[in-house]
């Protein structure tokens, strides 16, 4: 239910209950991020088999890394589409937007006829499908970190932060578990590819199933009230034509800064969740030699390298807002430099040191994560907010997730198989993170609903 807070001239203002803020922010980034990976797993597993055949394994890869790279450049153009809205209009309606357009492209996606049904025209329905999963969650963060922050008691914004960036973590385990619970009843006698049965229809129904969860995520968001924040702009006049042309006017170093600020996050997350895929699956006399794990035990190894990610997620908010963002992160940057220089010794110990990779990795992915829930928000003022916030945290979408995994295939096969490289270029990504937060201000005590 929804409670009330009275303005200075007497009126009643309707607030959103705590538990709905915390379970509107967290449901559709779950069911958000769940059709995102739906495509990630697909993109390892399914689509270099059905969209893209090459006849060499390395081209359909990457081809397929492509496609999923292209998706993050249309997430700034759903940030700067669904910001202008979300600034205009309101949080509420903006954010049901960018749910149900994810949720109807996730869901024809387990539609789409293959390549040897369509030739081509197959893959470019994939493509423009992938494009509105890309545009759709460009929208949908910055939304939901309003949402959650706008309506944070005060102290609590940081912590209040991670719930929706607890929606990524949950939406892995979610998609990535429902993947693998059909690939144990769809069993392959050859562990380099997936069954038949799997390739003929199981891996739609990850994809089908969304709908499901969307009609959920939807049903939580429409009971939602507008935030204190975004009605205080409009009471005083302060909503702009353009938000874009406004924050690019007067916030413009806030953009950049918050771009850089997530680069390193970015690139750790989908070498964690997508690189880390095909690394550990290849073989290792494979043309691209990687781990050798079976896919269902190195999912499993993901899934566990997950947890912690959820974990650190919702342990970086109090530490956030104990010690400030600019310091937490700082120190957590650091952290992630060390980690990408640790990559060769860490895989070259066997079981163990793959495991402690994906912990190290996951684990400092939450830390980093959490607090830019709250981090991006402070930014900027309540009328350029879901503009500025969105368009910052999507740009760096394109310097970090939309190459990052076609980069790291590059640098592996350059290496010969090697990881040495891959780990060097995250540690290079997260020292541009360290010379923006160490140029930046903290924003801990900045009143963002003013």
């Amino acid at each position: 239910m929804s409670v009330a807070a009275v303005d200075a001239s007497g009126v009643a203002i309707p607030l959103n209950s705590r538990s709905r803020v915390i379970l509107a922010s967290l449901i559709g980034t779950t069911i958000e991020f769940y059709d995102f990976y739906a495509y990630a797993t697909a993109a390892v597993l399914v689509f270099p088999h059905l969209f893209f055949p090459a006849g060499n394994e390395t081209t359909a890869l990457l081809a397929s890394f492509a496609v999923f790279g292209a998706a993050m450049v249309a997430r700034p153009l759903g940030a700067i589409f669904f910001g202008h809205i979300g600034d205009k209009r309101g949080r509420k309606i903006t954010l049901v937007g960018a749910l149900l357009t994810m949720g109807i492209a996730t869901f024809l996606i387990g539609l789409l006829p293959t390549y040897s049904t369509l030739g081509w025209f197959a893959p470019a329905l994939l493509v423009v499908l992938r494009l509105a999963q890309g545009f759709a969650l460009g929208g949908e963060w910055s939304g939901a970190a309003l949402v959650a922050t706008e309506n944070a008691p005060e102290g609590k914004r940081a912590i209040y932060g991670t719930f929706p960036q607890l929606g990524a973590p949950l939406g892995f385990i979610l998609s990535n578990g429902l993947f693998l619970i059909i690939a144990t009843f769809l069993p392959s006698s050859d562990p380099s590819r997936p069954s038949d049965a799997f390739l003929n229809w199981g891996w739609r129904v990850p994809f089908l199933f969304s709908i499901v969860m969307v009609a959920v995520g939807l049903w939580v968001r429409l009971n939602l009230v507008e935030s204190p924040a975004f009605e205080r702009a409009v009471q005083k006049g302060e909503i702009q034509k353009l938000p874009l042309a406004a924050a690019a006017r007067t916030h413009w170093k806030e953009l950049i800064l918050g771009t850089f600020y997530m680069l390193a996050t970015y690139v750790l997350f989908y070498l964690m969740t997508t690189f880390s895929l095909s690394y550990g699956r290849a073989a290792p006399n494979a043309k691209l030699p990687g781990l050798g794990y079976d896919y269902k035990t190195f999912v499993m190894m993901m899934i566990a390298g997950v947890v912690l990610f959820g974990v650190f997620t919702l342990v970086s908010g109090p530490w956030a807002d104990r010690w400030g963002r600019r310091k937490t992160l700082i120190w957590i940057t650091i952290a992630i430099v060390i980690f990408g220089l640790t990559w060769v010794p860490l895989l070259s110990t066997g079981s163990v040191g793959v495991m402690a990779w994906l912990a190290i990795g996951f684990a400092l992915m939450g830390m980093t994560f959490g607090p830019m829930g709250a981090l991006l928000p402070e930014l900027f003022p309540a009328n350029v907010r879901y503009t500025g916030s969105g368009v910052s945290y999507n740009m760096a979408s394109i310097l970090g997730a939309a190459v990052a995994p076609f980069i790291a295939v590059a640098l592996w096969s350059a290496g010969n198989g090697s990881p040495f490289w891959v780990g060097v270029y995250l540690s290079a990504m997260a020292v541009l993170t360290l010379i923006a937060l160490l140029l930046g201000k903290e924003t801990r005590d900045v009143n963002i609903v003013q």
